[in-house]
């Protein structure tokens, strides 16, 4: 990280609240207030980084301007990304539910060097490890909910396991209060307030960073398409808003991103559609990518094979008379995701890029380039991912919403946990209820 420097500027209405609060710690602890505070709207220069372009690509493209030159890196880099994607893609859930945890860990160092970076406060005792330990709290509660839904039959059969499910909650409560209590005990005199800024400045990154994470892999759980088109979206969108930019951008979208234009904005939102429509075609017809992600006991692995439910199955669609007259065709046959995926190319062309806004502001708050330089020409793991975390939470709503029911296995892990008299009663209201409706005749009840 380059060298900081003070902005010494601040706001009227910050000088006041400082100036009392500055006396007071001044006459309750008889010493004036450490240089070393830092006031909530003062923040660093910092200065962009060194070019991290391999060297190899420097050379190839040296003759280039550096607008070429930038789109080449970007574009080199970019395609690598998407092999990449495939490769893990391939390689199963698991890879891909690894993969995500380790980019959820990337992102909140990224964020969280930020804040040590901004604030000076290497020398804050405690404070990093505090923060990896909030991470790995936080990722324990998240997880453990989750191997409870999903690898219920897994956790009742392992005592330990079965243990650590029923307590799951109060051990993760006890876990954070553990590091809670640190916190307090670790408050030194004058340091106060930095200490409470990096303590927010961490739980607003467990925040955004290991919920949306954690929301990405249920996703993964509903079907590794409800994973891959939504990723796929995001990308074809940045993509495509960059390549329409960069060859037709002249009016600008925002001024939090100045080389954003509308040309761009709409290109990507038409060309994400169309793709959002022939991937969701394509990946419709495999079992592979359409099945639930489950686990499967007796081989201890996970398996992804079905009968592919209605909303993966071919249908006909009637065309409006206008389109009928226009290309003769009566009919069309897609399948029903076809029409969801819509909803989500759409969100990911129109909503998702306010996720590189939001980010954009945060940089220029803190004067900044990118998140870091992990990939040439594109910045940090953070500056990669800033629209999917809240493509992913609109994609755990929406199936919430509109395409998941209750979950069999979670009522399921609920009625084992009741007294056997309660099992009993809710069996009999059950089967009068299935012979209420001739689902069960009463000689076989």
């Amino acid at each position: 990280m380059t060298e900081l420097r003070h902005r010494g500027h601040q706001e009227n209405d910050f000088q006041g609240d400082n100036k009392q609060e500055s006396e007071s710690e001044a006459k309750t602890d008889g010493e004036p207030p450490s240089d070393n505070e830092i006031k909530p709207d003062t923040v660093a220069d910092v200065q962009p980084g060194a070019n991290d372009t391999p060297e190899v690509l420097n050379k190839a493209l040296s003759g280039l301007s550096s607008r070429w030159k930038n789109w080449w890196i970007r574009g080199i880099l970019t395609l690598a990304m998407i092999c990449f994607f495939f490769i893990i893609i391939y390689l199963g859930p698991m890879v891909l539910m690894m993969i995500v945890l380790c980019v959820q860990i990337k992102c909140f160092q990224e964020i969280i060097t930020i804040g040590y970076s901004v604030y000076h406060s290497y020398h804050l005792p405690w404070f990093r490890t505090l923060s990896w330990y909030f991470l790995l709290c936080v990722n324990y509660f998240f997880y453990g909910e989750t191997v409870t839904d999903y690898f219920f039959t897994l956790v009742q059969r392992e005592e330990p396991l079965r243990i650590l499910s029923k307590y799951h909650r109060f051990i993760s409560f006890a876990l954070y209060l553990t590091g809670f209590c640190m916190f307090v005990l670790s408050l030194v005199k004058k340091h106060y307030r930095l200490q409470f800024y990096m303590f927010g400045w961490t739980h607003v990154t467990l925040l955004i960073v290991v919920t949306q994470s954690h929301l990405i892999i249920h996703n993964l759980f509903e079907g590794m398409i409800w994973f891959i088109v939504p990723i796929s979206c995001v990308i074809c969108n940045d993509i495509m808003a960059y390549m329409f930019g960069f060859f037709f951008g002249r009016t600008p979208l925002i001024k939090l991103s100045p080389k954003k234009t509308w040309e761009g904005f709409i290109g990507g939102f038409f060309a994400t559609v169309v793709f959002g429509l022939l991937l969701s075609y394509v990946m419709a017809g495999y079992r592979y990518f359409v099945c639930p992600v489950e686990f499967n006991n007796d081989s201890n692995s996970f398996t992804v094979d079905c009968e592919p439910s209605e909303l993966f199955q071919l249908h006909d669609y009637g065309l409006p008379s206008v389109v009928q007259s226009a290309i003769g065709w009566k009919t069309i046959r897609m399948y029903p995701f076809q029409i969801h995926s819509v909803a989500l190319s759409a969100f990911a062309s129109l909503i998702g890029p306010f996720g590189g806004f939001f980010a954009s502001g945060f940089k220029r708050a803190f004067k900044i380039k990118d998140f870091a330089n992990t990939i040439p020409g594109h910045g940090g793991i953070m500056d990669r991912f800033d629209c999917q975390y809240i493509m992913a939470t609109f994609v755990n709503v929406y199936i919430a919403s509109f395409i998941r029911g209750p979950n069999p296995s979670k009522v399921m892990q609920q009625l084992l946990a009741l007294r056997l008299d309660q099992q009993l009663q809710i069996f009999n209201t059950l089967k009068s209820h299935l012979i209420e409706k001739g689902l069960l005749s009463e000689e076989v009840a």
